[in-house]
């Protein structure tokens, strides 16, 4: 099975609780297996073992309560 990974841009996140909250709704996206936030840049990684969706992604970025797009 590989792995994909895809990037993405957040913007408005400023602590480890944010980071929490994107982690927490991104590995509710179907085939999410990891998430890793980089909080001074805003990157965010998913690696999943499928092609990710990223509009569902996106979608659960924002229900965290932040922008995001892919990079």
């Amino acid at each position: 099975m590989s792995t994909h990974t895809t990037e993405f841009a957040a913007t408005g996140m400023t602590c480890n609780h944010c980071v929490m909250s994107v982690t927490r709704a991104l590995v509710g996206v179907d085939h999410v297996t990891g998430v890793a936030v980089d909080l001074p840049t805003g990157t965010v990684t998913v690696e999943s073992d499928a092609p990710l969706n990223t509009e569902a992604a996106i979608a659960a970025i924002k229900t965290a309560g932040y922008e995001a797009v892919t990079k």
